[in-house]
């Protein structure tokens, strides 16, 4: 008897998340030609700026409450997070180094090695696997000769797959970079790619001509126009 879908996506689960967090590295740091505690990293003038405005946020004392969104700032800078860029953030926010790697090793938003200029996150949890994430996965794999975890000789595409990115009602979705690439196909997929590979961003929403989220069907509520200021109040109000 044929399996259902949902069997076979639970059936796959276990190993689907060994592979993504095979992906993201090991939780402690080993010492690479490209990623030690000599690799370069000086934060810009531009973005010592915003550091300044990100910790003015946070009383006295406290500024080590600013270590994501500085983390995330070195990372948008350098392109991925080396240990040294670590080591400049613990530095301009007074903490512990190994705060600092603490924070960095449990967020997989964090790339702790070179990813590709492009980097694809395909989403596969449940809702996303159901609806087809796997024949995405296939599809980039096939389209770049990459596996999950890998970066094209390039270095132009890493691919990548995630826990979920909480567009669920849009799946299967992939994140690429900061966008997010809905309702797609195998199709949709690799016309995406090929737009990255001449240089363009592809419009990023969903593929299926859809607003955001909105049911494939079109609208079932909020159809009418809405009514002005002031609509169902008492008149002594």
């Amino acid at each position: 008897m044929q399996k259902s879908l949902l069997t076979q996506a639970l059936g796959r689960l276990t190993g689907v998340t060994q592979r993504r967090f095979a992906g993201h590295g090991l939780q402690v740091h080993r010492d690479s030609d490209v990623n030690n505690a000599k690799t370069k990293f000086v934060f810009t003038q531009e973005n010592l700026k915003r550091v300044s405005a990100i910790t003015a946020n946070f009383p006295e004392g406290h500024k080590a409450g600013a270590v994501i969104p500085v983390l995330d700032l070195a990372q948008r800078q350098h392109g991925w997070l080396p240990i040294s860029a670590m080591h400049e953030v613990a530095r301009l926010l007074g903490m512990p180094r190994m705060r600092v790697y603490e924070v960095a090793t449990f967020y997989t938003m964090f790339n702790r090695q070179p990813v590709g200029k492009y980097f694809l996150q395909v989403c596969a949890t449940t809702p996303c696997m159901l609806r087809g994430a796997e024949d995405i996965t296939e599809t980039i794999t096939k389209k770049l000769g990459i596996k999950p975890g890998e970066t094209t000789k390039d270095g132009l595409f890493t691919l990548a797959e995630v826990e979920c990115l909480g567009a669920c009602v849009n799946a299967p979705m992939v994140q690429i970079n900061d966008d997010y690439y809905e309702d797609l196909t195998p199709s949709d997929m690799n016309e995406i790619i090929d737009e990255f590979k001449a240089g363009n961003r592809p419009v990023p929403g969903p593929r299926s001509g859809r607003l955001a989220a909105e049911p494939l069907t079109g609208l079932t509520s909020l159809t009418e126009t809405p009514k002005g200021p002031g609509f169902g109040l008492q008149k002594g109000l």
